[in-house]
């Protein structure tokens, strides 16, 4: 696959059986000469309020999220997203990404 125009699902995974949410996606993917991807997109959805509360947290707590392409059930490939202010998604190939993250909440 040298480029996929399509719908796929970001899902974010808190540990290997418990996955916290997942989005659709409007996407692009092109692919090198090398085999290296660069990924685009949008929300193929606009975010309610209770749905953008969401994923604003898991940006900002990890924004390292699974991609599941068509036919997949589950994301097989790990992305780092960045969203620009007008909404755009881009999505950058994570491979050394070992799922560690440390955060550190406030209670009181």
């Amino acid at each position: 696959m040298n480029r996929f125009v399509g719908r796929a699902r970001l899902e974010w995974w808190a540990n290997r059986s418990t996955c916290l949410e997942m989005y659709d996606i409007n996407v692009t993917v092109t692919v090198d000469a090398a085999g290296k991807w660069q990924a685009t997109g949008r929300h193929a959805n606009a975010l309610d309020t209770t749905q953008r509360e969401g994923w604003d947290f898991l940006m900002e707590m990890d924004p390292h999220f699974s991609v599941a392409f068509p036919g997949e059930d589950r994301g097989r490939i790990t992305v780092r997203v960045v969203e620009a202010k007008d909404g755009a998604l881009t999505l950058m190939e994570a491979s050394d990404w070992n799922g560690s993250v440390s955060v550190t909440f406030d209670l009181t």
